[in-house]
């Protein structure tokens, strides 16, 4: 777990929106999806339910 990852969790927290959250961080929004994906594949759990909006 790093602290950009925690970042980019709580951009997507704030924001709804991945493709929004990562413009307000900065990258890509496949390198925030993918940093997020491995701090869930890390943790064991599912942070962001992908395949419903909010």
């Amino acid at each position: 777990m790093t602290i950009t990852q925690l970042k980019y969790v709580l951009a997507v927290a704030k924001y709804q929106n991945f493709t929004a959250a990562s413009e307000k961080c900065f990258v890509t929004q496949p390198t925030l999806s993918m940093q997020i994906q491995k701090l869930e594949d890390e943790l064991d759990v599912i942070i962001f339910n992908r395949k419903q909006k909010p």
